[in-house]
């Protein structure tokens, strides 16, 4: 995929419909500015202050965009909270939509057929590949993201990390987590 992308970049830019430089600032800004860093630290926020938190689910763009974050968000962010009874996970059925200012570049998985048709019909098994095994108890809810919608999880909070700062705790948030892919690391897995 690399490889195929560097390929069109080099004819684009032999032909003078892009400028590299650019593309590679675009590129830096999402994987350092932009990227799923933001969310984790929205999450973290969230899980430590309950006050943000309940402004998030009620207005995730408003709660997200006064965090002051390099790419405001646009107008329909909305923010779904896992529990032990309901977990929820993300697709764009139609394309790829993707909440690009909080979580970054979307992976290639995001935007394939397969995932987006499967997500709907099978997510138990979807999860599963994702190394996700839920109690069968747990209800599995998927949304789909649209032009105008688009959703972010918040995880569950790992146990044990009571009293830890909104820096450790966003080092538990992945953007698989805030996609509904995955679940957040556990405290061990970043000590």
């Amino acid at each position: 995929m690399q490889l195929r992308v560097r390929s069109l970049e080099t004819v684009l830019s032999e032909k003078g419909y892009v400028d590299s430089a650019a593309l590679d600032a675009i590129v830096e800004a999402y994987e350092t500015r932009i990227g799923p860093h933001i969310g984790a630290q929205v999450v973290a926020r969230a899980w430590n202050d309950p006050e943000f938190k309940k402004d998030l689910i009620e207005d995730a763009t408003k709660a997200v965009n006064s965090m002051g974050n390099v790419s405001p968000v646009g107008s329909h962010l909305i923010a779904i909270e896992n529990t032990d009874e309901t977990h929820h996970m993300v697709v764009c059925t139609l394309c790829s939509c993707y909440p690009w200012e909080v979580l970054g570049l979307p992976p290639a998985w995001y935007k394939s057929a397969p995932y987006r048709s499967r997500a709907v019909i099978e997510p138990r098994k979807v999860l599963s590949e994702f190394d996700v095994t839920l109690p069968d108890e747990t209800k599995i809810r998927v949304w789909d993201s649209t032009a105008e919608t688009r959703f972010m999880v918040v995880p569950m909070r790992p146990e044990g990390t009571e009293g830890w700062s909104e820096e450790q705790l966003a080092a538990l948030v992945t953007r698989n987590s805030m996609v509904g892919t995955g679940l957040a690391l556990n405290p061990e897995d970043v000590a």
